[in-house]
């Protein structure tokens, strides 16, 4: 349960965002149906407004949740999000060293909770760049002492549900703590050696179009990532 006020990254009289923390849904869910509380509501009952929300993060993912203040102004911000004018940065930590940069170009099922066969399938394309490359004393396989990770900054080009998780599946550096596209003993053992169980997943900051010129909003990353953000030594 949050307890506290939910931080408020920029206030504007059309445009509110937060930083949402891991394990709080955006809205109300079929797919939770016994969580109590949602970022929608908290931010309503704190501000005592109505509020559009202008898209989802992943309950398990942190960062950067917008918020239009009118109708309007929803429909506005929902275009630029559709016509992939909202640009992102995510980080996310993930299994293995993929290559120094690259971009995931695969196409994906439109509804990721059910079967892939049959369904249309959505282009989608991530861009991402490898930020450290770490490998910690234990062992998940027991063909090496050892286990590799690295940090990566992720900029989806299109917004495809969970695109981020599927795409880094794809290429097989699944983000630790994905319990739906990731790896259960990579998890675990990453949850045990830093201390933290969670989806290693972070919306840095998003840039949205304005009369006045673009407007990046920025979410720090939270104290349990600052062991990564480090430089080595």
């Amino acid at each position: 349960m949050i307890d506290q006020p939910l931080t408020v990254l920029h206030s504007d009289d059309r445009l509110v965002a937060v930083a949402k923390p891991a394990g709080l849904l955006v809205h109300p869910s079929g797919l939770d149906a016994h969580a109590q509380q949602t970022a929608l509501q908290l931010l309503r009952d704190q501000l005592g407004q109505w509020l559009w929300p202008l898209h989802r993060l992943d309950k398990a993912t942190s960062g950067v949740l917008l918020f239009a203040r009118s109708a309007e102004a929803a429909r506005e911000w929902g275009l630029a999000f559709e016509q992939g004018r909202i640009a992102k940065r995510y980080l996310a930590l993930v299994r293995g060293w993929p290559a120094e940069q690259g971009e995931i170009a695969q196409a994906l099922a439109r509804d990721p909770e059910l079967p892939s066969l049959g369904q249309e399938r959505l282009a989608a394309q991530t861009r991402y760049r490898r930020l450290a490359c770490f490998e910690w004393p234990f062992s998940v396989d027991a063909r090496h002492p050892t286990s590799r990770y690295a940090l990566v900054e992720a900029e989806p080009l299109t917004g495809r549900r969970h695109q981020i998780r599927r795409h880094f599946k794809h290429i097989a550096h699944p983000l630790v703590g994905d319990t739906t596209h990731g790896k259960g003993a990579h998890n675990r053992a990453v949850a045990q050696w830093l201390g933290t169980a969670r989806l290693w997943l972070h919306c840095e900051w998003m840039e949205v179009p304005t009369a006045d010129g673009p407007l990046r909003i920025t979410a720090p990353a939270g104290p349990e990532w600052q062991a990564l953000l480090r430089p080595p030594g």
